[in-house]
């Protein structure tokens, strides 16, 4: 079976995030939080869990991550290999003998491509290291959108999908913009997995009845089991109740965004945030090594107030049990 294949075969439903656990004195990783994590993203219904390395965690915590988190989910949830380490070398090392499933490509906080053509080596450089399926991550992260307004250019996309056979999906949210999936999806869905993470955009377009066979990978999990529910919904038809769910829960969708506003100017993911709305609906939670961004008292009660006006489970302990975590060790 060829990679592609593979993720035309397994990669259905939606995917989360997990953040990663650690002890209490931040010195080890937190082997019952992580393995906590991936029971609770599949009791919420999620397929599959993208293990976050855009913490301080380095490539041997983060493999030893991934057994623990292989070990604990089985065959039954796709485990995803977050490839967002420094340098192209790091990121290799990170991937080489991964017991995970597929890999999210990001690409490093210092690389600064001057063409599309150093976009497309480094990519291919990665892949070509790596026998695992490969996502590739169309996002404004990158700070590629001086190459091209889509942030990959379509035409680089067609080529890294003809040139690089382990390329098996694209994770499209070009210039944040509806276009940037539908622009993917018109020209590679044939070819490759074309998915969004962004439950918002997808709900609606599986209404229209585009086949989208796998959302993910994001903070899905704030939502409880709401986004897995509806997208389930909507792919057998039952669109009403798809779109029901979908309305109520838009004061959380819209606290979310509010919070979230941060990264278009950082260029940088609150995952203290993430980890924060992934306890208010039985993840662990747990503390983080500096350097980390915060999350304050105004941000945990606007996400509070969210899941709460949309009638969703919200996690009632107090905020400062979020730094001690579920499982502390």
């Amino acid at each position: 079976m060829t990679h592609r294949e593979w993720a035309r075969e397994h990669l259905r439903g939606c995917a989360n995030s997990i953040v990663p656990s650690f002890s209490r004195d931040l010195r080890s990783l937190n082997e019952a939080g992580i393995r906590h994590d991936v029971r609770r993203s599949q009791e919420l219904g999620f397929r599959g869990s993208l293990l976050v390395a855009e913490v301080n965690v380095t490539v041997d915590e983060y493999q030893q991550l991934t057994r623990w988190a292989r070990d604990e989910a089985g065959n039954a949830h796709q485990i995803a290999h977050h490839a967002s380490f420094d340098t192209l070398e790091e990121n290799v090392a990170a991937a080489q003998g991964s017991p995970c499933d597929y890999v999210l490509l990001s690409y490093p906080a210092n690389f600064y491509p001057e063409s599309e053509e150093e976009v497309f080596a480094y990519t291919k450089a990665f892949c070509d290291a790596v026998d695992l399926p490969v996502m590739l991550f169309v996002v404004p992260l990158w700070n590629f959108g001086r190459l091209h307004h889509a942030d990959i250019s379509p035409a680089l996309l067609e080529r890294m999908v003809a040139e690089i056979p382990n390329v098996a999906a694209i994770k499209a949210e070009g210039a944040r913009l509806a276009g940037g999936f539908v622009d993917v999806w018109r020209r590679l869905k044939d070819v490759v997995v074309v998915t969004s993470p962004l439950e918002r955009e997808v709900i609606p377009l599986l209404a229209l009845g585009l086949d989208i066979q796998y959302s993910g990978t994001s903070n899905a999990d704030y939502f409880g089991d709401a986004v897995p529910r509806m997208f389930d919904l909507a792919r057998s038809g039952d669109v009403d109740a798809a779109m029901e769910l979908y309305w109520q829960i838009h004061p959380a969708r819209e606290a979310n965004a509010r919070v979230g506003q941060i990264t278009q100017t950082t260029g940088f993911i609150n995952r203290m945030q993430w980890k924060f709305q992934g306890w208010l609906n039985g993840m662990n939670g747990g503390p983080l090594r500096r350097p980390t961004m915060k999350v304050s008292d105004a941000t945990m009660a606007t996400l509070r107030k969210g899941l709460v006006e949309s009638g969703l489970p919200c996690e009632t302990a107090p905020n400062r049990e979020f730094f001690v975590g579920r499982n502390p060790s």
